[in-house]
């Protein structure tokens, strides 16, 4: 269940709610004024990808034109 930003349109304040699966925004307010005029955020996500450990990611730096590239290679099934 996802916890998503939104922005009040009235009051322009910044608010998170937890949503449900089934639910399509329409019971979420704005808890400074109660305004339903709201407009969702774009959130940073909340993970971070490390390397180095046992059946972790694994990086690999290598030359390219204008620099240096990576590639990270995630666990999991290809």
């Amino acid at each position: 269940m996802p916890i998503y930003e939104f922005r009040c349109l009235e009051c322009s304040q910044v608010f998170e709610r937890l949503v449900m699966g089934g639910e399509d925004g329409s019971e979420v307010a704005c808890p400074h004024c109660d305004s339903r005029q709201f407009e969702r955020l774009v959130s940073a996500a909340g993970h971070q990808v490390r390397s180095g450990g046992a059946g972790g990611p694994s990086v690999q730096h290598r030359a390219c034109t204008g620099g240096t590239c990576s590639t990270v290679t995630l666990p999991g099934p290809d």
